[in-house]
């Protein structure tokens, strides 16, 4: 069974900084792209960043320049390094794994963590 477990979220000012977690436990490819989703009151939950297993990265519009998103294979792990914090950024944060699985792809999702920033 594939779980992925959040952490690093929590209250920040405009213009400060913070740094999300996720790691992923269970058994899955190699090959597989992780990525971070938000999601803000009465909005759609919209990807923030991915990366793939070989380390190409996409990231929104809204966070270029001023987010950072890693990952380290050998412990299962990807990382969102966010700078320059605005309250629109205010969100809850999902990490997302995603693989080829035969002719389809499987994904999973974590619980979310909370970030908000205040003005």
């Amino acid at each position: 069974q594939v779980q992925l477990v959040e952490s690093g979220g929590g209250l920040v000012q405009a213009g400060g900084s913070l740094r999300l977690s996720c790691v992923v436990s269970g058994s899955f490819p190699s090959d597989n792209v992780m990525a971070w989703y938000r999601q803000a009151p009465g909005k759609k939950r919209e990807q923030v960043a991915r990366i793939s297993s070989g380390g190409a990265t996409n990231y929104a519009d809204s966070v270029k320049g001023r987010f950072t998103i890693s990952r380290d294979n050998a412990k299962n792990m990807v990382f969102l390094q966010m700078n320059s914090l605005k309250p629109e950024d205010t969100a809850v944060y999902y990490c997302r794994l995603e693989f080829r699985w035969g002719l389809g792809q499987l994904e999973y999702w974590g619980q979310g963590t909370q970030v908000t920033v205040s003005s």
